[in-house]
C-alpha cells in the first residue's frame, strides 16, 4: 500500500498559532503519513478578479492538495463566535475552481481557542460551510481545546490527557474511514 497523504488546513496565518499546534499534534497522532500543510494565505476573493484574472495560482495548488489527500484536518480559530475569514475565503476560493475535491473525503475538524468554549461555536458553522462540498464529516469525539495558554506546553504539545486521548481516537476514527472507504 502506499503512503498515506494527510492535509492539514489551519484557519490562523500566524506560525505559532495553537490552531497550527493542534493540526500538528494530530497529525502526529494520526500516525504513518506523509503529512503537509496547506498554504491559505491567499487573496480575498473578488469576482471581477476572476474574471480578469482566472484562477490565482495559489488556490489552484489548494486545489490540487485537497484533491490528493487521502484525508484532511481543519484547525479553526474562532472569530467573533465563527471560523477565521482565512479559512472561509479558501473555501470560497476552492469552490469556484472546476470539480469537487472534497467529495467524499474523510475530514476532522477541530479547534483551539483561548476562551472557556475553545472554538465549539466555529466548529458548528465550519460544517455548514463543509457540507455543501459532501465531505464525509467525522462527528466525534470534538475536540475543542479552551484556554489554551495552560492547555499546551512550552513545546506546543498538548498537555492535558484527556485533549490527548480523545484527539487519539479522532485521528483513529480519521484512518478507519480511510480502510471502511477502501472495502466499503
Amino acid at each position: 500500500m502506499t503512503q498515506l497523504k494527510l492535509l492539514g488546513l489551519c484557519g490562523s496565518l500566524r506560525k505559532g498559532s495553537y490552531n497550527r499546534k493542534l493540526m500538528r499534534e494530530a497529525a502526529a497522532a494520526f500516525g504513518e503519513a506523509a503529512f503537509s500543510e496547506a498554504d491559505l494565505n491567499l487573496p480575498l476573493y473578488n469576482g471581477d478578479d476572476e474574471d480578469a484574472h482566472g484562477i490565482p495560482a495559489a488556490v489552484q495548488t489548494l486545489f490540487d492538495q485537497i484533491a490528493e489527500a487521502d484525508a484532511v484536518i481543519v484547525a479553526s480559530p474562532e472569530y467573533n463566535k465563527g471560523p477565521s475569514g482565512v479559512l472561509k475565503n479558501a473555501l470560497d476560493w476552492v469552490s469556484r475552481v472546476k470539480g469537487n475535491p472534497w467529495k467524499g473525503k474523510p475530514v476532522a475538524i477541530m479547534s483551539a481557542a483561548s476562551g472557556r468554549a475553545g472554538g465549539e461555536r466555529a466548529q458548528v458553522i465550519l460544517r455548514s460551510f463543509l457540507t455543501p462540498f459532501r465531505p464525509r464529516l467525522l462527528l466525534g469525539p470534538e475536540i475543542a481545546v479552551a484556554g489554551t495558554e495552560k492547555e499546551f506546553d512550552g513545546n506546543g504539545q498538548l498537555a492535558g490527557e484527556l485533549y490527548r486521548k480523545n484527539l487519539g481516537i479522532l485521528m483513529r476514527d480519521l484512518r478507519a474511514e480511510l480502510v471502511d472507504w477502501e472495502h466499503g
